[in-house]
């Protein structure tokens, strides 16, 4: 498994990205509350928020949830575990800060919060009438590293591939996941527990979603070098 570390140093901007830095201090702060209360607090509250596709399709909420369309977006702050809710907030990490900074503070959120919606509503039609729980941050981030793809995909970022640390082009390492939950797809179909279907989404909604919504003179699939966008940063 590849894990992404960082690409640059998100401190260094004229602007901080503090929507980035927001959502990630409510997912941790939302799952650590919700761990204090131990393992059928955690159950509880995911009963409560989670999205399950059968009760929005079928017009209403779960007995003891909340109004199922509410649940769209309650369940992108809701995590398994701390290894879950930490790989989500770590690509929103690395790749995040760009994003933010190439259309602005408040069309992130926007843009962030649509990502979560679009990867629900596909996890939805895959599968109108399952009972299975969505919960997660990772169909909105993946519509963050999919605009990510379109904006910088020549930035060279550093990783770990299971313990070898490496530094490699951002659409080797977004390419090579967006396949593969494609394949999980098609090969599991969801059966592991893993909302591929959701994956799926987020990076189509963040790909329409980014092309739509950048400011007039961010350009696509910009290929600058990194010390360019550094010295550009900071200036």
């Amino acid at each position: 498994m590849v894990m992404p570390l960082w690409d640059h140093s998100p401190f260094k901007w004229p602007t901080p990205p503090y929507v980035m830095w927001t959502i990630i201090v409510v997912n941790f702060l939302v799952f650590f509350i919700q761990a204090s209360g131990g393992a059928a607090e955690m159950e509880a509250v995911d009963r409560l928020a989670g999205l399950v596709p059968s009760a929005l399709t079928g017009g209403g909420a779960m007995a003891g949830a909340l109004p199922a369309p509410l649940t769209l977006i309650t369940s992108m702050f809701l995590h398994a575990n701390v290894m879950h809710v930490f790989g989500n907030m770590l690509f929103l990490f690395v790749f995040g800060d760009d994003i933010e900074e190439a259309i602005g503070h408040f069309r992130f959120l926007v843009f962030y919060l649509a990502c979560g919606l679009g990867a629900a509503l596909f996890f939805v039609l895959s599968d109108p009438g399952s009972h299975a729980n969505l919960i997660g941050a990772s169909g909105a981030v993946a519509g963050v590293i999919s605009a990510y793809l379109l904006y910088r995909p020549c930035a060279k970022v550093y990783c770990l591939l299971d313990i070898i640390p490496l530094r490699l082009r951002a659409y080797w390492i977004i390419g090579f996941w967006a396949i593969w939950q494609v394949i999980e797809v098609v090969s599991h179909q969801d059966r592991d527990g893993v909302a591929y279907w959701a994956h799926i989404g987020g990076l189509v909604t963040g790909a329409v979603l980014f092309v739509l919504m950048r400011p007039a003179g961010v350009a696509l699939l910009q290929c600058m070098d990194d010390d360019t966008v550094e010295a550009a940063r900071t200036s």
